[in-house]
């Protein structure tokens, strides 16, 4: 089974909230809001997305790039995850 869907429900939380939080941003340029909130609504998308991104990488990575049981593999693939990480933060 794919990583994406052992995980579903986490993704699809994940995918809503971040809908919440276009809506928001979507009200706030249409309310007129203060630029300053307008770029931290924009912010907030972005790490979420980048969250999400970061999520389905990984798994991806232990899923389909490492071969299982393979601690050597799954040693190397650390300091990976953490450029990652770091990156999408």
């Amino acid at each position: 089974m794919s990583h994406v869907q052992e995980n579903r429900k986490k993704l699809v939380a994940r995918v809503r909230r971040i809908s919440g939080q276009m809506a928001s941003l979507e009200r706030a340029i249409e309310g007129d809001e203060d630029c300053g909130a307008v770029l931290q609504q924009l912010a907030a998308v972005r790490g979420a997305v980048n969250g999400l991104m970061l999520q389905v990488m990984e798994g991806h990575l232990r899923s389909h790039v490492v071969e299982a049981g393979n601690v050597k593999q799954q040693d190397e693939l650390l300091p990976v995850l953490a450029v990652l990480k770091s990156y999408l933060k």
